[in-house]
């Protein structure tokens, strides 16, 4: 199969790694791509590197500041192939990576996205795999049993740098949600995962970096921040929309997500908002557990915070 792919690579003041990123894509095994580069109003020499690069696959894109949903979104418009890589401008994808999607690809046509596994490297040089769990075991690869049940346990198995998606379902989608800077990736996936089946390969296919301070993985949300496929997922299910073998795995995912946030308004003395909260999620893999966060919500919270402590001791 010489099916083309379409590389879209939002940049925003990436200068250090931007090249990084851009190699590991002229250096895959497969070779029959382009790659997008979606500027967003960068202040730093991240544009002119994408200039010194002498291939006419690539094709630079300045814009204002938009935020990197509308970045993205700009570059799947302008793609020429029916399938859409997404490569984050500080990461870097292994050869193997596209080969690996289009082997996918061909096994799996019927599926909404495909994605590989990917490794977290530390500053100093250190890697470890993403945190994935209620997925077969190595070097197993095929159509997810239950997409929502690796997010409730860990990391979901699509990433921003891992996942391509047929051009068709993306725009049927609707993209990436403008407006958010958190979460908005997750959305979109979740999204397609309610829809189609996700084929996965454990084959090691990209580097997320963690050596860049900019990264928004480094900002914290706000307490009232909510992730926006909590709201898309709570109605998908008040609308009976969700597979119903999908609906204990998502609630669970809801919870895990939802509960952190209970827990952070908690802990800054908003007991009452972290009730609130607690009292929308369903759960019975961790019913003991907000049963348990629900009684130290209703507490003073003097006295729970003389509890916190005593239990740190």
């Amino acid at each position: 199969m010489s099916e083309k792919i379409s590389v879209i690579i939002p940049l925003y003041n990436k200068g250090p790694y931007i090249g990084r990123a851009i190699e590991s894509v002229l250096h895959q095994k497969m070779q029959n791509f382009e790659i997008i580069v979606v500027d967003d109003h960068s202040s730093d020499d991240g544009p002119a590197i994408v200039k010194n690069f002498n291939d006419p696959r690539i094709t630079l894109i300045n814009q204002e500041h938009r935020g990197v949903s509308f970045t993205r979104n700009h570059g799947v418009n302008l793609a020429t192939s029916d399938f859409i890589a997404f490569l984050d401008a500080d990461d870097e994808w292994m050869p193997i990576h596209l080969e690996t999607i289009i082997r996918l690809i061909e096994r799996y046509p019927t599926a909404g996205m495909f994605a590989t596994a990917y490794k977290r490297q530390t500053p100093d040089g250190k890697t470890q795999w993403g945190d994935f769990n209620g997925i077969p075991n190595p070097p197993w690869e095929g159509l997810l049993p239950d997409y929502f049940k690796s997010g409730a346990l860990g990391d979901f198995a699509v990433s921003s740098s891992t996942v391509v998606i047929p051009k068709k379902i993306f725009q049927e989608t609707g993209g990436f949600l403008e407006g958010y800077w958190w979460g908005e990736d997750v959305d979109l996936f979740c999204k397609i995962a309610l829809k189609y089946p996700v084929a996965f390969s454990w084959e090691s296919g990209a580097i997320y970096h963690l050596d860049d301070t900019g990264r928004v993985s480094t900002r914290t949300p706000s307490l009232d921040y909510q992730e926006p496929f909590i709201k898309t997922a709570r109605i998908a299910l008040m609308k009976g929309e969700v597979p119903q073998n999908l609906i204990e795995s998502l609630n669970e995912y809801i919870w895990r997500i939802e509960s952190q946030r209970a827990i952070n308004n908690l802990r800054a003395g908003h007991p009452d908002s972290a009730q609130d909260i607690l009292k929308q999620c369903t759960t019975k893999w961790h019913y003991n557990e907000k049963m348990k966060w629900l009684l130290l919500a209703k507490l003073p919270n003097p006295l729970y915070l003389f509890i916190r402590n005593k239990c740190r001791k």
